[in-house]
């Protein structure tokens, strides 16, 4: 039979980039086609759009397709900007050693700032409003030749979002209990945030010289929270210390030195800039002002810099004696004036070769949120975070759970681990007694639900799930949480692919033979052929799966052919098609599976 006419090359697909918003009189170019029949287009579709109408991407997907376009999602530039530090840490090379960078945590009563004061040698309780840290938060000192940058982030509840973020850029962290008072709530909330950050940590027992101290009890109040320590068979390293009387500070900071040198912390001096902001305030007479602590690169005094969406001109930096300097280098906490705007804490920061650079990538950044805002955007729940382990994005089911009583905590935490699979699992990053906090919904930020049983919710707390997307479910009734957990860990497990056959055919003739595609005569065996199913080939013990992309009889093109026919057809994915090989028409259907 005579087929070479019979299918046209389809090898030309016309795909067209759409970004998330777009008018219609931009669509209507990129399509080639005059505005009157897209908007014509649009009303089909339930839409009332004119001409200089925002519309969204999916409206535009379809439109597209409607005049035979396939539309791509466009990346936005500002997307592409807004690097992390793990973008640009990737790209950069490692050459020299920095300072290790520590974290200090505990509870507000308990001594971090009187430890810290120690090792400084310096004395700045006395000018603190109600003992809450309130001074630049970062400090570097020198040991055995080596240098140490400690973050001080207060206890103090008001100060949990700094502390949640502070654990992102560290490498040891040091948790604080006092020999006379043991573990306090916020002595859990810093265990939480440390173990959330797999940050390996040092435990100092800080008071010992108190009348009241008693290490043991301490030790056995940190193991019921799975802080166990060397002695008493774990891997925690556990130091008394005192910071009246000096006594284990040497040791403290020698353990630092060892855990930081097994962590090879390194950076580039000569590299790209770029630090995460430590503290943000407005200084009256200088304007906004920041901690920043240097991470690659070195920051100089005319430097310009931009974090998040502003950016500036670096006009002063302040060492952590609060002394002038004219740069800093990896590892170094300094104090910054000269960005436009107050900047978040936990942003960012990054080197720009000009003003120009700076204002132009604000500017894309600026952009993009703004498109970002047009969309209608629903807080993360338990359906977005399936999508998100399904995209590869979490890695399991996040939770922060807060119950009313130690019995219903303990009931949910045994009936939610007994979900976990070896495919899927709950993870409680956190786990507690009383309302929920804002510093649950820090912890828990996008990628994580937060969980209430028979508790109320802090008007902080809502503020801030409202900012971080967080998902905040409340329950009265222990089945309701299992049966919900239960149906997102469900939705988790990878389907069941089940293949049936539909039909099968024979190769009569190959007529193209591209790099992806084949066009192809063929005679039908038995059985079906449309475009919604998939072809398998199975040859020399090999299995290529393929997509039909077109179908002919004769001329003519068509959706399905049935019964004793010959046909032209258009197989995407598979290149090594031979006359004579068969082929097997089959369609793919995902079986749910249940825990």
């Amino acid at each position: 039979m005579d087929t070479s006419n019979k299918i046209e090359d389809t090898n030309e697909n016309k795909i067209i980039e759409i970004p998330l918003i777009i008018q219609v009189k931009e669509l209507a170019e990129k399509l080639g086609k005059p505005v009157v029949e897209v908007i014509s287009e649009l009303l089909k579709n339930g839409v009332m759009a004119t001409i200089n109408e925002d519309i969204d991407y999916e409206t535009a997907a379809i439109i597209s397709e409607e005049f035979g376009f396939t539309a791509k999602e466009a990346l936005e530039d500002g997307e592409s900007n807004r690097r992390t530090i793990a973008d640009l840490d990737s790209d950069e090379e490692k050459t020299e050693s920095r300072p290790p960078v520590v974290i200090v945590m505990g509870h507000v009563d308990h001594g971090k700032t009187s430890l810290l004061d120690a090792i400084r040698k310096a004395d700045v309780v006395s000018s603190e409003s109600g003992g809450i840290t309130q001074h630049i938060g970062a400090y570097q000192i020198e040991k055995n030749g080596k240098k140490i940058t400690f973050l001080d982030t207060p206890g103090h509840e008001a100060f949990s979002t700094m502390r949640a973020r502070g654990t992102q850029v560290t490498d040891v962290g040091v948790l604080v209990v006092a020999a006379d008072d043991g573990v306090k709530p916020q002595t859990i909330e810093s265990i939480n945030h440390l173990k959330s950050a797999n940050l390996p940590f040092v435990v100092a027992v800080n008071k010992i010289d108190k009348p009241g101290a008693d290490i043991e009890k301490v030790k056995q109040e940190l193991s019921e929270h799975k802080v166990i320590c060397e002695d008493w068979g774990g891997d925690v390293v556990l130091i008394p210390v005192s910071a009246k009387t000096k006594e284990g500070i040497d040791q403290l900071l020698e353990m630092i030195l060892l855990i930081s040198d097994m962590k090879e912390c390194k950076a580039n001096s000569k590299g790209r800039l770029w630090g995460t902001i430590i503290e943000s305030h407005l200084d009256k007479g200088r304007g906004p002002t920041a901690t920043l602590l240097v991470q690659n690169g070195t920051l100089k005094v005319g430097d310009y810099v931009v974090c998040g969406s502003i950016y500036g001109k670096i006009r002063v930096i302040e060492n952590s004696n609060l002394k002038k300097i004219e740069e800093a280098i990896p590892g170094m906490p300094v104090r910054i004036w000269g960005l436009k705007d107050l900047s978040d804490v936990g942003e960012l920061l990054e080197g720009v070769k000009s003003e120009k650079e700076a204002k132009a990538e604000v500017s894309e950044r600026k952009h993009f949120e703004s498109l970002k805002n047009l969309k209608e955007r629903k807080n993360i729940g338990v359906k977005g975070i399936s999508d998100k382990i399904k995209e590869g994005k979490v890695k399991e089911l996040k939770v922060v759970l807060k119950a009313d009583v130690k019995g219903s905590l303990e009931a949910l935490n045994m009936s939610l681990n007994k979900l976990n699979t070896n495919e899927v699992a709950v993870n409680l990053i956190k786990e507690g007694l009383g309302e929920i906090s804002e510093s649950d919904v820090t912890l828990a930020g996008d990628d994580a639900i937060v969980i209430g049983f028979k508790v109320g919710i802090s008007l902080a707390a809502q503020k801030s799930s409202e900012k971080h997307k967080t998902e905040i479910r409340l329950y009265d009734v222990i089945y309701n949480v299992i049966d919900d957990i239960k149906e997102a860990l469900t939705a988790l497990l990878p389907k069941e692919i089940i293949e049936k056959e539909m039909g099968k055919g024979k190769i009569l003739k190959v007529f193209k033979s591209g790099k992806n595609d084949m066009i192809i005569g063929a005679k039908l065996i038995n059985g079906k052929v449309n475009k919604e199913m998939e072809v398998k080939l199975e040859k020399e013990g090999n299995l290529t799966y393929g997509k039909i992309v077109g179908l002919k009889i004769v001329k003519d093109n068509v959706s399905e052919v049935s019964g004793d026919k010959e046909f032209g057809i258009n197989i995407s994915g598979i290149s090594h098609l031979e006359e004579g090989d068969e082929l097997v028409f089959i369609i793919k259907e995902e079986k749910v599976r249940n825990l």
